[in-house]
This record gives C-alpha cells, sequence and structure tokens, in this order.
C-alpha cells in the first residue's frame, strides 16, 4: 500500500504547497488508487506539515511548488517529493503510479556530514 498526498486547491495541484487548501490523499495498492480522502490544511507553521503528513502515514508528496526546508524534513521522514506538478490531483497520482509523473521543480539537496 502506498499513500500519495497531492497539496490542492479546487482539486488542482497547487503552486504553493504550504499554502494549499486541501491535501487529496490517494490509498493505492497494485498500482491502482483504491480510495481518496481530502483533508483540510491545517495551518501552514514552518515544519508542521510535513510532520502531519508523515503521521497519516504519507509516501509521496505531490505539489506545484515547495520551499527547500519542507522537501528536507520531508525527506527526513522518508518521504518523496514531486515538485513541478500541474493538473488535476487524481490524474497526478495515477501518474505518480503509472511511472509517468517526475519532479520538475529545481529545489537544492544538500548533504550534511554528521
Amino acid at each position: 500500500m502506498l499513500l500519495i498526498a497531492v497539496a490542492s486547491q479546487n482539486k488542482m495541484a497547487a503552486d504553493h504547497f504550504g499554502h494549499c487548501e486541501t491535501f487529496e490523499i490517494f490509498t493505492t495498492e497494485d498500482g491502482q488508487i483504491v480510495s481518496e480522502e481530502s483533508v483540510d490544511n491545517p495551518g501552514h507553521k514552518p515544519g508542521f506539515l510535513p510532520r502531519f503528513l508523515h503521521e497519516r502515514g504519507v509516501n509521496v508528496i505531490v505539489a506545484g511548488g515547495m520551499g527547500a526546508s519542507a522537501v528536507d524534513i520531508f525527506n527526513e521522514n522518508d518521504i518523496e517529493v514531486i515538485v513541478g506538478a500541474r493538473g488535476q490531483a487524481r490524474d497526478l497520482a495515477q501518474a505518480y503510479l503509472d511511472g509517468e509523473l517526475e519532479s520538475t521543480g529545481s529545489v537544492c539537496h544538500h548533504e550534511h556530514e554528521h
């Protein structure tokens, strides 16, 4: 089972992840969408939304745009980030399952030594 969340505005990919209206969360099995849930954005606070979605079991987040710090937090929580998405939330989730959705946004990834 894979959970795909799409940051949405009227069921379309939102340009800014943190300011979306809802998260359309698609439960998938064997490459098919089996259920869909619309979850209201609980509010934009730095670092909050990646953890909120992680606690809901989300594996993939899809958005039009996202700040680098949010991407880092998603990565720390083993959630795949797809940015630069455009279109209907459900179509984007299916495109991801079909291997046709790739991140096109320019987000910096930095390696840190611990």
